[in-house]
C-alpha cells in the first residue's frame, strides 16, 4: 500500500512539473507573437470607416465587404468572379485586389528610366494614392452607391464614428463637405498604412530571419520561383527586400498584360445597360484604357503574391478559380492549343488542357511567360512556396532572448524530477 502511495504521489508530481513546464513554453511561444498593433487615433477611425456599412448607400456595404481581414483583404464571397455591391443585384467589373502591402506601392508615375508606368492604386492605376482610392467606391453606383460627397458625409455624421470623426479633425469637421470628404479617405489610407496591413509575419518572412526553415518543397518551389530558366516569377515579383530593407513586396508595381482570357462567367456581363452598355461585349482596356494608349490594352497591375493562397479567384477579372490553374497557365499558354469554345471556364480549360484566346493578344506579354519550362513537379513546388507568404505563421522557433527562459525550464524540470525520485525512493 505504501509503495501505491508513493508512486501516486510520483506520477502526480511529475503531471504537476510537465504542465509547469508547459506553462513555461507556453509564455515563450507568446512572446515570440507578432506584437499586437498600436493604431494612431487617425488609423483607429480609420479602420471604424472601413468597417462601417452604414457609409453606402443602402447601409449593407462597407470597405471591409470586399476587403475582408479573413481572406487578406479580398472579397470572402469566391462564389463570383467579382464583387456584389450595396446593391446585391449588381457587381463590379473586376475582382477585388487585396488591400494588403498597398500602402507601399508608389504614387502613379511613368518611370523615364523603364519607359514603363509604375504604382498607384487599383489594377489600372487610375488613383495615383491610397487617399484618392478610398474616395472612389463610396461614389461607383455597382460599388457602395452614393449618389455625391455630401451623402456619404450625412452618413458618418448620423453615424456611430461621428465623435471619433470631430475628435481627430476638430469640432466643425462636418462644416465643409469636401474637406470632410477627403479626410474620410485620409482616415482611411492611414489605417491602410498601418502594420495591420503589412504585418509581414509570414512563414517566408520568418526564413529570412532564420527563424524557421523552409521546407524541401517549399525550397525547390522558391528556386524554380527565382531561377529565369525555369518560372523566373522574381522578375516582376521581387522576391528579396529592397534597398531600404522593407521585405520582399513580392510586386514591382508595375502593369503587364499576361493574356488572361475573357471571362464569360463575369456577372458584370450581364448587368443593365445603365452600368454596362456593352452588354457581353465588354472588354476591359486596363492601363491603356486609363492612359490612352492601346499598346497597353489589357495591361494591369502585377500584383503582390504575399497571402496569394488566400485571395482567389485570381486574374483581374476573376477568370482562374485556384493557383494551380494560374500558374499552369503562366507557364503553357502558348504551348497548349486554343480552346474551340472562347467561353470556355478555367477548370475546363485545365482539365482539356487548353486556353481561350486572351482578350488582348496583340498587347500581351511573350517574352517572359506562356513556355516555362516548369514540369508538374515544379508547379506543386512553386505552389508550395507561394503558401509560405501567408500572413499570421505560427509555427516560430522563438527567439534568442527566450532561449533562457527555455533552459531555465528545462534545468528547473530536471532538478525537480531528480529530487521527486529521491523522496519516492527513500
Amino acid at each position: 500500500m505504501g509503495a501505491f502511495v508513493a508512486r501516486h504521489r510520483l506520477e502526480g508530481s511529475i503531471y504537476r512539473i510537465i504542465f509547469g513546464f508547459a506553462a513555461i513554453i507556453a509564455g515563450a511561444a507568446v512572446s515570440t507573437a507578432a506584437p499586437a498593433v498600436v493604431l494612431s487615433a487617425e488609423q483607429q477611425l480609420g479602420k471604424s470607416l472601413f468597417f462601417d456599412k452604414g457609409l453606402s448607400h443602402g447601409g449593407s456595404q462597407s470597405c471591409a465587404s470586399c476587403h475582408s481581414p479573413t481572406v487578406a483583404f479580398t472579397d470572402p464571397d469566391s462564389s463570383h468572379a467579382t464583387s456584389k455591391g450595396d446593391n446585391p443585384a449588381l457587381f463590379g467589373n473586376r475582382n477585388a485586389p487585396s488591400a494588403m502591402y498597398m500602402a507601399y506601392s508608389p504614387t502613379f508615375h511613368y518611370d523615364t528610366d523603364e519607359q514603363l508606368y509604375v504604382g498607384g492604386q487599383f489594377t489600372d492605376g487610375r488613383a495615383p494614392t491610397l487617399e484618392e482610392q478610398a474616395k472612389a467606391p463610396f461614389l461607383n453606383p455597382v460599388e457602395m452607391g452614393n449618389s455625391n460627397r455630401a451623402e456619404v458625409v450625412d452618413h458618418l455624421m448620423s453615424g456611430p464614428n461621428a465623435d471619433a470623426f470631430k475628435s481627430v479633425y476638430g469640432a466643425d469637421a462636418f462644416n465643409n463637405v469636401d474637406k470632410a470628404y477627403d479626410n474620410i479617405s485620409n482616415a482611411i489610407a492611414s489605417y491602410e498604412r498601418s502594420p495591420e496591413l503589412s504585418p509581414f509575419t509570414s512563414k517566408f518572412d520568418y526564413s529570412l530571419k532564420g527563424r524557421v526553415v523552409l521546407s524541401p518543397s517549399e525550397k525547390r518551389g522558391l528556386a524554380a520561383f527565382n531561377d529565369p530558366m525555369k518560372g523566373g516569377c522574381s522578375g516582376c515579383h521581387i522576391s528579396t527586400p529592397g534597398a531600404d530593407g522593407t521585405p520582399p513586396l513580392f510586386t514591382d508595381f508595375t502593369y503587364d498584360n499576361i493574356g488572361i482570357p475573357k471571362n464569360m462567367a463575369s456577372d458584370f456581363l450581364t448587368l443593365p445597360a445603365e452600368f454596362n452598355p456593352d452588354g457581353t461585349a465588354f472588354t476591359d482596356l486596363g492601363l491603356g484604357g486609363i492612359v490612352a494608349d492601346p499598346s497597353l490594352y489589357g495591361a494591369f497591375k502585377v500584383t503582390t503574391l504575399r497571402n496569394i493562397a488566400l485571395t482567389g479567384p485570381y486574374g483581374h477579372n476573376g477568370y482562374f478559380t485556384t493557383l494551380s490553374q494560374i500558374i499552369t497557365f503562366y507557364a503553357t499558354r502558348d504551348v497548349w492549343p486554343t480552346c474551340a469554345d472562347p467561353s470556355t471556364s478555367a477548370a475546363n480549360a485545365f482539365a482539356m488542357g487548353c486556353w481561350p484566346s486572351a482578350e488582348f493578344a496583340d498587347t500581351m506579354n511573350r517574352d517572359e511567360l506562356g513556355n516555362l519550362n516548369l514540369s508538374a513537379g515544379d508547379i506543386r513546388d512553386i505552389k508550395a512556396f507561394l503558401a509560405t507568404l501567408t500572413d499570421g505563421y505560427a509555427g516560430v522557433v522563438p527567439e534568442p532572448k527566450n532561449w533562457a527562459m527555455l533552459i531555465a525550464g528545462f534545468a528547473l524540470v530536471g532538478g525537480r524530477m531528480r529530487s521527486v525520485r529521491r523522496r519516492a525512493n527513500a
